[in-house]
């Protein structure tokens, strides 16, 4: 075949086009099981950190994760922590560019947040995305749940140090996700106090969960 023809040009470019595609092929295929082992690891770790557990390497993480009665199917997840019973929750709501997944865990009388954790997000970096750095999340560990819920205040964006006043500090230039967290918080919350879900968290509380 002669090498500077055009057919020759061809199939040699089809050749190595289909190579190439066949080794991404192949790499992706022995990828994918270790990256949803890590998405699941992250998952996990989350439930894990809004409940008030220490884990830390995915062992631990998965050890402990372990301990606690689970509904996946639900979202819901139960455990006793020194003596208190934790209910948890998956989330996931509308942010600004996105949705917004997570994890949300009270006490189980559903007057305290014991903490928030955010799984995955599209907000913008430096803005909205802050909803992941500790001072925005560190707000809910503590904070009394009024009648209403809570409220995402548009101030300072510095951290509301007062767990009583069931106010949290949003993120500054960061309007509509801060609202969307006030939004999927409540209606989590709002969740959590249903007939249905309440027999499922006191089902998976009499199967036990300690830590």
């Amino acid at each position: 075949m002669n090498r500077e023809g055009t057919i020759y040009t061809i199939v040699f470019v089809f050749i190595v086009s289909f190579a190439f595609v066949l080794l991404l092929s192949l790499t992706n295929q022995a990828t994918i099981e270790q990256v949803e082992l890590n998405r699941e690891i992250v998952r996990q770790g989350a439930i894990l950190s809004a409940m008030g557990f220490d884990a830390e390497g995915s062992e631990e993480i998965q050890q402990k994760y372990d301990s606690v009665a689970a509904d996946p199917d639900a979202g819901l997840y139960v455990a006793t922590i020194n003596g208190q019973v934790v209910y948890g929750t998956l989330f996931a709501g509308p942010g600004l560019w996105g949705t917004i997944e997570g994890v949300l865990a009270v006490t189980a009388d559903l007057g305290e947040i014991v903490g928030v954790e955010i799984v995955s997000d599209n907000e913008t970096p430096g803005l909205g995305g802050r909803i992941n750095e500790s001072w925005f999340k560190d707000q809910f560990r503590g904070e009394r749940v009024a009648d209403d819920g809570i409220t995402v205040t548009q101030t300072a964006g510095d951290g509301d140090p007062d767990p009583t006043n069931s106010l949290v500090d949003g993120v500054t230039g960061a309007t509509r996700t801060s609202d969307s967290m006030e939004a999927i918080v409540n209606r989590e919350l709002q969740r959590l106090r249903s007939v249905e879900i309440q027999q499922i968290l006191r089902s998976l509380e009499s199967q036990g969960g300690n830590a």
